[in-house]
């Protein structure tokens, strides 16, 4: 059996709060299935806390305030953790922060914007920009850091897959400036030639048309069920009801098979990026 990996406490307050739930659970002498029973959560989702890989939920924290005796303590801190892991991040999106480290696939959709875990700095500025146009300077730089901070998934070379359907529009109303642009685009075709992302291109006259406007992010793990996130600019839902999420999957494969192929897609995108870099946005 492996030896089990210790925790830093001092990393972070989820890892803090991870490790003194470990260490309570220990010294009572509950395994992590003992702690979890009479709950609805499982093993594995309270060892991922113990990790500080997930927060605690408010209603497992009082279940194991009451099982290890611990007088009120991890439900009073709970809301310590899900702010430091929410960060610059809006409230509503944590569960897909929480989930993406552990998505075995990511697919994702979009008609107005590059997805966030796509964009570089500059046009996640001017997202921001656009989006919070009366955000201070330092609040601007913590959304971008926190932005860049996702797309390090990428550093690891064989998880997650991640597909991506982009609308044709991106590359004809750009938001940023000619240079910038370029600069987006590299990045993407840089991620895809590393093969870490799988682009595609949807024509502007594709001949399917759902969903157009609704972005749209599926997630699949290895020990849970899939699932599906969206958004407008100030709200954002998950769904992980497989009933509701199928037919919004099947949506997305149809617009996923009336777009290019991956090949012609990169090469479309390699393609503008020059256009933008030599001064001839497309039309």
């Amino acid at each position: 059996m492996a030896a089990r990996k210790d925790i830093d406490g001092s990393a972070s307050v989820p890892a803090f709060y991870g490790k003194e739930l470990r260490w309570k659970r220990e010294a009572a002498g509950r395994t992590l299935q003992e702690t979890v029973e009479g709950s609805y959560f499982g093993a594995s989702y309270l060892s991922e806390i113990e990790r500080g890989e997930r927060r605690m939920p408010v209603e497992l924290a009082r279940h194991v305030d009451q099982l290890l005796g611990t007088d009120g303590f991890f439900e009073r801190r709970s809301g310590d953790v899900r702010k430091a892991r929410q960060g610059a991040h809006a409230d509503y999106f944590l569960q897909v922060l929480e989930a993406e480290p552990r998505a075995r696939m990511i697919e994702e959709w979009n008609a107005t914007l590059f997805p966030g875990l796509l964009q570089t700095s500059t046009y996640a500025q001017a997202v921001i920009h656009s989006t919070y146009p009366l955000d201070l300077p330092e609040e601007v730089d913590a959304k971008i850091n926190a932005r860049l901070q996702r797309a390090k998934l990428f550093d690891n070379p064989k998880k997650p897959e991640y597909w991506t359907i982009l609308h044709e529009s991106l590359l004809r109303e750009p938001i940023v400036s000619p240079e910038a642009m370029a600069e987006q685009l590299n990045h993407i075709a840089a991620l895809a030639k590393r093969r870490r992302i799988v682009p595609q291109l949807l024509l502007w006259n594709a001949p399917t048309r759902p969903f157009m406007d609704l972005p749209l992010l599926f997630m699949e793990f290895d020990d849970a069920p899939p699932l599906m996130y969206t958004e407008g600019a100030y709200h954002g839902q998950c769904i992980d009801d497989p009933t509701l999420v199928q037919p919004y999957r099947k949506a997305y494969d149809r617009l996923r098979a009336a777009a290019l192929p991956p090949e012609a897609s990169l090469a479309m995108i390699e393609d503008a990026a020059e256009d933008f870099r030599n001064g001839k946005p497309r039309l």
